[in-house]
This record gives structure tokens, sequence and C-alpha cells, in this order.
């Protein structure tokens, strides 16, 4: 299907055809990939199903593109495996529904469980709210406060439902539970990673995704990170 395509085509679950615009050449460029799609599809007696376009970038033009004889919608926002992406790679409605779907079972949690002990709340809180506390964390770096507040938010309340720990603070409470803040945690990930691109792993797929800094010290190691520069919040949304 993908021969003679040009631009990156992901073929899993969703069919998804991307591609860079800079003229009017990489726009044609990017129409003729459709057409290859349609001429297969035909030729195997298949039919795709009306796609859509996500545009991204300032300054985009929002060219308009066909597949077959029928115009291609265009939309603000598209889910992809799950993550809700949008064209500034903003993630905040993620965070939300993410919130939404957390909330929701701890009030199913509360109105079907009259015992608040720690053998029982922890396992239900760790098994079915923060793994969507924790969703896409592995593609998103959170960046408003507000993000990050709403989701912690959750797991505050559902530390609460304890027995004999709502007189406590939230760091009282998580070192009750034996657990860490999301944010840490998010941190926890992240080293891991980084430290496997430092020492050569991901190298080719991480390309560029980061820069040792250079020191005149003589105490240290050389294994310091330098903190990217982003002009445009469509770059800090999507890293590490």
């Amino acid at each position: 299907m993908d021969n003679g395509i040009k631009c990156s085509l992901s073929k899993f679950a969703d069919d998804k055809l991307c591609g860079v615009v800079h003229m009017l050449e990489g726009r044609d460029t990017i129409e003729r990939n459709p057409d290859k799609l349609e001429r297969w599809a035909c030729a195997n007696h298949m039919k795709f199903a009306k796609g859509k376009i996500l545009h991204m970038g300032q300054g985009n033009l929002k060219h308009n593109y066909r597949l077959g004889r029928e115009w291609i919608e265009s939309s603000p926002e598209e889910k992809d495996l799950g993550v809700l992406v949008d064209e500034k790679l903003n993630n905040t409605w993620q965070c939300v529904l993410a919130a939404q779907k957390a909330n929701h079972i701890l009030g199913c949690i509360r109105r079907s469980v009259t015992s608040r002990s720690r053998e029982l709340i922890l396992p239900l809180y760790s098994a079915l709210m923060r793994l969507h506390l924790e969703d896409c964390d592995q593609l998103w770096s959170l960046q408003y406060k507000k993000d990050i507040e709403l989701l912690e938010r959750v797991q505050r309340r559902a530390t609460k439902m304890m027995r004999g720990l709502e007189h406590l603070s939230y760091e009282d409470r998580l070192r009750e539970w034996g657990l860490f803040s999301l944010e840490k945690r998010r941190l926890q990930g992240d080293l891991p990673a980084a430290f496997q691109y430092l020492k050569g792993a991901h190298r080719k797929a991480g390309e560029g995704l980061f820069t040792r800094a250079g020191s005149d010290r003589i105490r240290g190691n050389g294994l310091k990170l330098k903190e990217g520069r982003f002009r445009l919040d469509i770059r800090k949304n999507s890293s590490l």
C-alpha cells in the first residue's frame, strides 16, 4: 500500500499520512500521496473511510486536499490511539478528560465500598484511578500549572478516603499511603529515559532531543543536560 509514498505513513489501527509543507511544491507532494492510496484502494476493490486533516504549526496556510474526488474535512483536534491531539499540541483537554474519568471512578468507589481501610482503598486507587491520571505520560510534558494541579487534585481527594487521615496534610497522607505525588512519578519516568539516551540508547529516534551542557568546572560530570529553549509552545509541549 505504501509503495511510492513520499510522506510518513502510519499503518497501525488508524492509517495516518504526515508531511511538511514549506512551499506549494510540498503541498502538491502531499496531494499526490492520497491519489496513490486511492488508486491502490480501487485496484484492490477497497475504499478508504472519509478522513480528516489536522493542520499544525505557526503560520500554517491550511491547504485543502482530496481523497479521490472528495475534499478532506479539516479538524482542530483528533484522537490518535487514545491521545487527543490539537493543532498546537496542547494537552490541556487531555488532562481534563483524564481527571473526569478518574473522578467518576472515585465516586463509584465511594458509593460502592463501605470500608476505608488502607488494604482496600490503596489497591483500588492504584488499579482503577492512577492509570487515568498517568495516561500518556510518555508522550506529553505537562507545562501548565493548571494542568498539573488538576490531576494532582484528584489524587489529593483520593487520599482523603482512608479513615483516620482526613486531618493530615497531602504530603503526610502520601507518606502514610506509601505513594509519591504525580509530578514526582513523572520525573521518575523521565530520568531513566534521559539516562538511556545519554548512554547511547534510542539515539536515532531521539536525535536532537537532548544536548549536553558544556562546562569548564573541574567538579561535576559530563552527563549534564542543557535545557532547550523553545520560541513556540508547540515544540515545548511535545518534549519529554
